[in-house]
């Protein structure tokens, strides 16, 4: 395996991790129906459900909480959030909300009326969720590569621009209010889109009259990738990079819970002056003042430090390399995984390792109960459950790729900790031949099943034994 970089930090303060036994976690996982999500955090030992807002903060911006003004409106953190936003992302109106999903619900308000349609570069759970209710029809026009787990692209995210030209030819510009793509796709396995494609397709849809806005929660991991794999960009700054994938779009909305380094918050940022009115309007409704958008003071203070930390070379570097690693371990071992490997995480192709289990009883909500059985590791199921019914039908959306994703926090594990993921991974993929059989649901709810759902298994012959 190639060499990685050591972390580029020392440990100041540790948090005690419990220990529990197969016996322990079985009774942990039959109370939380099946589903991992429901699992107490106690009960897990090494957690990878997600990267979002489970960073481990500097001491830079733990000491920029205590300069956190908690005035209601107007407030000088405010201020400060505002400015890194401008200085790294690049946009004029920045709107502070309280993660990202606030500014997905902001901007589908603002701009979505029913009967219309929003292409993408893949769904995202709660992107196209916000998108549905407010009365749009997602199309997905990523490229093809994007659904084969086995491509070496080095760019799935990117947009197929004759898919994209297929559906403002079918609909009409007038019927597209935006286009919405994301920088790192997180549904494909991480993958980045190129800052190529990005302008190529910013220019198609401007050259329409369709504004386009760039879901930017790991645009920094994005750019770092380009700097690794885009022709010409190698010798360039990633905050360089990162302004090259802004500057084309109209807008962006951000979780600053994953590449920002924080445990809370979030920002919708746009040009136009007249839409950043409109949304701030929706922010009082739904978020808070416009000066602070559901945050406090501190945590606008802990993302503006975070958005400056992000960037640096030596942080993203090693960050991306443990992702690195992680999937290295496991394609060694013969785990089927999704190339190349992603910016923030590690998708095991459920389907692939589990092939008795059928599609209809969820194989990848099955792999994640069957490594959490293991060895207390918590991953989160990105496949059929996460994608829903199709709201016209009722019946089960069963995509392309069924994953289960292993997202990696920054800055919070050791690589004994990824030692231990992998080692688990691979005693499970060792004895798949044993997992005949998969999930169904006893409790499915409407909107985002794969957070709430509970399920039981299909057979009554054990936990996942013949």
């Amino acid at each position: 395996m190639p060499a990685y970089p050591p972390e580029p930090w020392r440990i100041k303060m540790v948090e005690p991790l419990r220990t529990t036994t197969r016996d322990d976690r079985e009774l942990a996982l039959s109370a939380a129906g099946w589903n991992p999500c429901l699992l107490r955090s106690d009960d897990v030992y090494v957690d990878l459900f997600t990267d979002s807002g489970t960073n481990a903060m500097s001491d830079r911006q733990w000491s920029a909480l205590m300069r956190g003004d908690e005035a209601y409106a107007g407030a000088r953190s405010f201020y400060v959030f505002e400015q890194a936003v401008r200085t790294f992302y690049g946009y004029e109106h920045v709107i502070p909300v309280h993660q990202g999903r606030g500014g997905e619900n902001i901007l589908s308000r603002c701009l979505i009326r029913p009967g219309t349609h929003v292409p993408g570069n893949m769904y995202f759970p709660s992107t196209r969720a916000h998108q549905e209710l407010n009365g749009a029809t997602f199309h997905d026009v990523i490229i093809d590569a994007a659904h084969d787990p086995a491509s070496e692209h080095p760019f799935k995210g990117n947009v197929d621009l004759g898919k994209l030209r297929a559906v403002i030819a079918e609909f009409g510009a007038g019927a597209i209010p935006y286009v919405s793509l994301a920088a790192t796709v997180n549904m494909a396995g991480g993958q980045p889109i190129s800052v190529a494609n990005l302008t190529e397709t910013c220019a198609l849809a401007h050259a329409n009259g369709i504004p386009v806005f760039l879901d930017t929660a790991r645009a920094v991991e994005n750019a770092w990738l380009v700097k690794q794999r885009e022709p010409g960009w190698a010798s360039c700054a990633v905050a360089d990079i990162l302004l090259a994938l802004c500057a084309p779009t109209d807008g962006a909305v951000m979780s600053a819970k994953k590449d920002s380094l924080a445990n809370i918050g979030g920002w919708l940022a746009l040009r136009d002056p007249a839409l950043a009115e409109q949304a701030r309007g929706l922010v009082l409704l739904y978020e808070g003042l416009h000066t602070y958008g559901g945050m406090a003071g501190r945590d606008m203070e802990a993302i503006a430090a975070g958005i400056a930390e992000s960037v640096t070379e030596k942080h993203i570097r090693a960050r991306v390399a443990q992702v690195e690693y992680l999937g290295e371990r496991l394609h060694r071992a013969g785990v089927p995984i999704i190339h190349p490997i992603g910016g923030h995480c590690v998708c095991i192709d459920a389907a692939a390792a589990l092939p008795r289990v059928p599609r209809t009883e969820f194989p990848a909500q099955t792999l994640a109960c069957a490594v959490y059985l293991e060895a207390g590791v918590r991953g989160v199921e990105r496949g059929a459950v996460t994608a829903g019914r199709d709201p016209a039908t009722g019946e089960n959306r069963l995509p392309n790729l069924e994953l289960l994703r292993l997202a990696i926090p920054r800055r919070v594990y050791t690589r004994a900790h990824i030692d231990l993921v992998a080692d688990s991974v691979i005693a499970v993929h060792r004895d798949r031949d044993r997992i005949t059989y998969g999930l169904t649901f006893t409790y499915e709810p409407r909107h985002l099943r794969f957070f709430q759902a509970r399920f039981k298994p299909t057979s009554g012959a054990g936990i996942f034994r013949e």
